[in-house]
């Protein structure tokens, strides 16, 4: 398993701890962060996959 589908599994995971709390606490910045290092995550994860497919 690449380490990139590791690492993106990790932010995406973050970013959604991250989003959910801004929604609690009613922070547009935090939700905001929280979003976009789910979607860097994503694309992270889908670069290890594509990786691992090249193997």
């Amino acid at each position: 398993m690449s380490d990139n589908r590791i690492q993106g599994a990790a932010k995406k995971a973050s970013g959604a701890i991250k989003e959910a709390a801004g929604k609690v606490t009613n922070d547009p910045s935090l939700e905001a962060k929280g979003k976009a290092e789910k979607t860097v995550g994503g694309v992270q994860n889908k670069v290890g996959k594509v990786q691992d497919a090249l193997r």
